[in-house]
């Protein structure tokens, strides 16, 4: 399992839920900051291959986001895997 490292002034925080947290064996990574979202799901598909053939949504701060987008430093972002309502 992947250590959970201490946030600093440049980091970014990640939250994997259900499948996504399974996949990469944690709940939570403590990342370096990274500039945009596809800067971070590169950095993710190298770290965790698994993941290349997953289907999953990214949240920043708490809203979902798609495509390329900016992040912020200190930012958290939410792996999300496929859900249905109900």
């Amino acid at each position: 399992m992947p250590k959970l490292e201490p946030m600093t002034p440049t980091s970014i925080h990640v939250i994997a839920f259900g499948m996504i947290a399974e996949k990469i064996k944690t709940k939570e990574l403590v990342l370096e900051y990274m500039p945009d979202t596809e800067v971070l799901l590169g950095y993710l598909y190298q770290q965790f291959p698994d993941l290349k053939q997953t289907k999953f949504s990214i949240a920043l701060n708490k809203k979902m986001v798609v495509g390329k987008t900016f992040i912020p430093v200190g930012a958290e972002v939410a792996l999300l895997p496929p859900f249905s309502g109900g």
